[in-house]
């Protein structure tokens, strides 16, 4: 009832966490168990419900994060200099509500009750190599002829296990990516960097690789084949009472999406 009234959101709910929001403990640490401080309290929490202030916290994939996300920080200080970023740049899906964030940006999350999915763009995995590394190579034809050649693969900090993928075309054709375990690493950025060295094929997701598509250091292979590995998507607790400073920074990125195509752009099905 308190929440509706000061059109505020003090917690954080899901059905095994129950946290204050940041204008949650401002209020209980305003409230000094008289009803001056408490009247006083709510005027203070309340004058902040309509204009974006306070901590944002964040949780980003480090390479996505860094490439997509952080050139958008000066235009939203320029809009809500009132907000102060906290941004984690991490390859791992958080408790949004156990661990105190209002937003996270990424993919297979696990939706608990409460919690929003606001999809952004697919996450499509593609194929990709130095140019001078297949200088002298025949380029494979379909996803089974990536066994011919160096891989670069990942394993994974939750499961500890190397990531293999299976590649669809237009048409729905479906086949594994057996690409040789040559060179293993822990992080996409590692992977990306790998492949412009010349050593050999990685399975990377669009968004980390686009920079480099565009600018012809690595060049994409099978380009009407991909992997398929769901959406990009913003993530928030609650839809009713979002404080402002979360809405203004979904709003943004939203914009920039639209703005730049980048939906359009991620889409490995597209070739």
């Amino acid at each position: 009832m308190l929440e509706r009234n000061l059109g505020v959101r003090l917690f954080q709910r899901s059905t095994r966490k129950l946290m204050l929001t940041e204008a949650g403990e401002r209020f209980l640490q305003s409230i000094g168990g008289n009803l001056d401080a408490l009247q006083a309290a709510i005027a203070d929490v309340s004058s902040g419900a309509s204009e974006p202030a306070g901590v944002l916290k964040v949780s980003l994939s480090p390479t996505f994060g860094v490439t997509h996300i952080l050139p958008l920080l000066p235009e939203l200080l320029h809009r809500y200099p009132l907000i102060r970023p906290e941004w984690h740049f991490e390859n791992r899906p958080v408790d949004l509500v156990a661990e105190g964030y209002d937003v996270a940006i990424g993919g297979g999350f696990d939706l608990a009750p409460g919690i929003v999915a606001r999809t952004l763009a697919p996450a499509h995995i593609v194929a990709v190599a130095s140019p001078a590394y297949m200088a002298k190579r025949t380029p494979p034809t379909d996803s089974s002829g990536l066994s011919q050649f160096n891989g670069i693969v990942m394993r994974s900090l939750r499961t500890g296990r190397i990531r293999h993928w299976a590649m669809r075309d237009a048409a729905g054709a479906e086949m594994l990516a057996p690409l040789r375990e040559t060179i293993v690493v822990n992080d996409p950025a590692a992977m990306r960097e790998a492949a412009r060295l010349g050593l050999g094929v990685a399975m990377l997701a669009v968004p980390d690789v686009l920079s480099e598509l565009e600018n012809g250091s690595l060049m994409r292979l099978l380009p009407h084949w991909y992997s398929d590995a769901g959406a990009i998507s913003l993530y928030y607790p609650t839809r009713t009472l979002l404080p402002a400073k979360t809405r203004a920074f979904v709003n943004l990125v939203v914009e920039a999406f639209k703005r730049d195509r980048l939906a359009e752009r991620f889409a490995g099905s597209l070739g």
